[in-house]
C-alpha cells in the first residue's frame, strides 16, 4: 500500500477514523491513557539493515527507491489525536475517539500497529481475566484441523490480537503444526512481516479497502477500474487479489471487465453472506467467458474451523480454488480464567478506516449494511451514483 500510495498519491493528506463496532463495551480512562502513553514509542520504530535485505529479498515487488524511503521513515505521532469521551453514568470509563492526520504516505502505517496497541492496552489494564495458558498449543491444534481439511490458510491477525506475545505463541504453533504435517504448502504464511523474517515464512497480504476509497481522491467515478489499473501498472500479477466489496461487490463487477477479471488471480471475499459469493463469482466469470477454475477467491470475514470447512467443501463441488485469511480466532481467542477457562473472553470489534482525503469524505459501502463507514450523508451520495438501494 505505501509504496502504491509513494508511486500515484505522494501529496494527498487524509485522515483515519477510529471505530468500536460493540458501543457498549467501554474504555477505562486508565487505560486510554497508557494507550496515549505507548503512542510515543513508536517515534523510535524504523527497519533495520538486516530488515531491509530480508525485504529485497522476499519482496521482490518493492523497488529499491521505496525500500530506502521505508527505512528512513519514522512514525510521527503528532499525527494521532487521542480523545477520552466519559460516560454520563461514570467518568472513569466512557468510549475513546481516535483519529490520524497527515500525508496519506505516511499515516497509511498507523492503522494496523494503533489497533493492536490498543487491543494490547485493554487486556493489559482494563480485561485481565484472562491468561496464556494453552495459547501455542490451541494454535498448533486448529491449524492441524485446517490442514487435515485441506483448508488452505494464512494468518492476517495482527490488527486485533490480543497482544505481541499472543500472536508470536500463535505463529510459533501455526509453524510447528505445518513442519509436522504431510501438507506443507496448506500454510501460506502470515501478513506480519517481523514475524515472517523470524519464523521463516512467507509473507503475504492483499490490497486494502483504503486503496478503493482513496483511489480517485473522492471522485468515485469510475473507482474500482482506476484503483485496479494503477495496482496492476505497478505490480503486474505480483500481487494480483482484490477485495470486491469497497463499494459492494455488484458494483465492483460493473467495472470488473473481461480485461480485469483475466488479469487478476483471485478475488477477497471479506462481508456480506460468504455462502454466495463463489457461486455469484462463478457467474461472472462465466458471463466474460473466462474459466473460473483457474481463478481463486480468498475468504477474510470473521473465520473459524467450520466457516472456512463449509466454504472449502462448497467450492470443492463447485471447482473453485479457495483459501482463507484467518485472524481474530487465531491470535485473540481466550477464554475467562474465572470462569475455569469456560467462558469466552471476548475479543474488541475495532476499524480504522480512511475518513477523508484533500478534504473529501471516504466511504465504505460493503456487502453488509452494517459495516458501512462514513458520514452519512458521503454514504447516501455513493450509494445513490451506483444505485445502491439505501435500505
Amino acid at each position: 500500500m505505501q509504496q502504491a500510495i509513494l508511486e500515484y498519491y505522494p501529496t494527498a493528506k487524509v485522515i483515519y477514523r477510529f471505530t468500536h463496532r460493540d458501543k457498549h463495551r467501554q474504555f477505562p480512562r486508565a487505560c486510554i491513557e497508557k494507550f496515549r502513553e505507548a503512542l510515543s514509542s513508536f517515534a523510535d520504530v524504523q527497519l533495520t539493515q538486516d530488515e531491509h535485505v530480508w525485504l529485497q529479498d522476499k519482496c521482490k515487488y518493492f523497488k529499491p527507491g521505496y525500500l530506502d524511503y521505508l527505512q528512513s521513515y519514522r512514525f510521527k505521532p503528532d499525527q494521532i489525536s487521542v480523545t477520552f469521551i466519559p460516560s454520563p453514568d461514570d467518568p472513569d470509563v466512557g468510549s475513546v475517539k481516535i483519529e490520524a492526520r497527515g500525508l496519506w504516505v505516511e499515516t497509511v502505517l498507523w492503522a494496523v500497529p494503533l489497533m493492536a496497541c490498543l487491543s494490547e492496552m485493554y487486556f493489559r489494564y482494563a480485561d485481565r481475566d484472562w491468561d496464556y495458558t494453552g495459547q501455542e498449543e490451541q494454535a498448533a491444534h486448529k491449524a492441524t484441523s485446517l490442514l487435515d481439511a485441506r483448508c488452505m490458510f494464512g494468518e492476517f491477525g495482527t490488527r486485533r490480537r490480543r497482544s505481541f506475545a499472543t500472536h508470536d505463541l500463535v505463529v510459533r504453533g501455526i509453524k510447528k503444526a505445518r513442519d509436522a504435517h504431510e501438507w506443507k504448502e496448506g500454510f501460506f504464511g502470515t501478513s506480519n512481516a517481523y514475524l515472517a523474517m523470524r519464523y521463516d515464512l512467507n509473507v503475504v497480504g492483499t490490497i486494502a479497502h483504503e486503496w478503493f476509497m482513496g483511489a480517485t481522491l473522492g471522485d468515485y467515478k469510475d473507482v474500482a477500474g482506476t484503483a485496479l489499473d494503477l495496482w496492476s501498472n505497478l505490480y503486474g500479477d505480483s500481487l494480483s487479489v482484490t477485495p470486491t466489496d469497497t463499494f459492494s461487490t455488484e458494483v465492483f463487477y460493473r467495472e470488473f471487465d473481461n480485461r480485469r477479471a483475466s488479469q487478476w488471480k483471485a478475488l477477497r471475499q471479506d462481508s456480506g453472506d460468504p455462502k454466495v459469493f463463489a457461486p455469484r463469482a462463478m457467474q461472472m466469470y462465466e458471463e466474460r467467458g473466462i474459466d473460473y477454475r483457474q481463478k481463486a477467491i480468498i475468504f477474510g470475514d470473521a473465520l473459524d474451523f467450520e466457516k472456512a470447512k463449509e466454504l472449502n467443501e462448497q467450492c470443492q463441488l463447485l471447482g473453485f480454488k479457495c483459501s482463507f485469511g484467518i485472524g481474530t480466532w487465531l491470535t485473540n481467542d481466550f477464554k475467562k480464567k474465572s470462569t475455569g477457562y469456560e467462558e469466552q473472553s471476548k475479543a474488541l470489534n475495532i476499524v480504522i478506516k480512511l475518513g477523508s482525503i484533500d478534504g473529501k469524505e471516504c466511504v465504505k459501502i460493503s456487502d453488509e449494511t452494517t459495516k458501512n463507514t462514513g458520514v452519512p450523508e458521503a454514504v447516501a451520495k455513493v450509494k445513490e451514483m451506483y444505485q445502491i438501494s439505501v435500505s
